[in-house]
């Protein structure tokens, strides 16, 4: 399957103003509400592609791969599960820091194109031997 990887920039945009918003709040809620949306990102639904199609009418100069994304979305939502276990335990320096994590990797899509977790995807295929894929 192919995607466009302009709508995982607008994806990474609003991913990033919701981490921000939980730095700052420490709010687990919105925490969880993200997290949610990370797994429906795995699950190759996005809640933001609608909004995208009606801000885009351009069609896509290129398209990619999105095992990458989706695997990007799973890290995400890694640090995510991680970051509420530390808020809901209350060891603060966990929940920032995973939280901190997720939107740096949002951050860094958003703003450059660059995904750190497609980047990661690929470095794990090259390094996986061909007979276990």
């Amino acid at each position: 399957m192919q995607v466009d990887p302009r709508a995982h920039r607008f994806s990474a945009a609003i991913t990033t103003s919701v981490l921000a918003l939980v730095l700052v709040t420490g709010n687990v809620w919105l925490l969880g509400a993200q997290a949610l949306l990370f797994a429906l990102g795995v699950a190759g639904v996005s809640p933001y592609r609608p909004i995208f199609q009606r801000l885009v009418k351009s069609p896509p100069k290129e398209l990619e791969d999105a095992a990458p994304p989706r695997f990007a979305q799973a890290v995400g939502l890694v640090f995510a599960i991680v970051g509420i276990v530390g808020y809901v335990v209350h060891v603060t320096p966990l929940a920032v820091g995973a939280t901190a994590v997720a939107l740096f990797a949002a951050f860094l899509n958003a703003a450059f194109g660059f995904c750190l977790g497609c980047e990661m995807y690929l470095i794990i295929r090259r390094l996986t031997p061909a007979a276990t894929r």
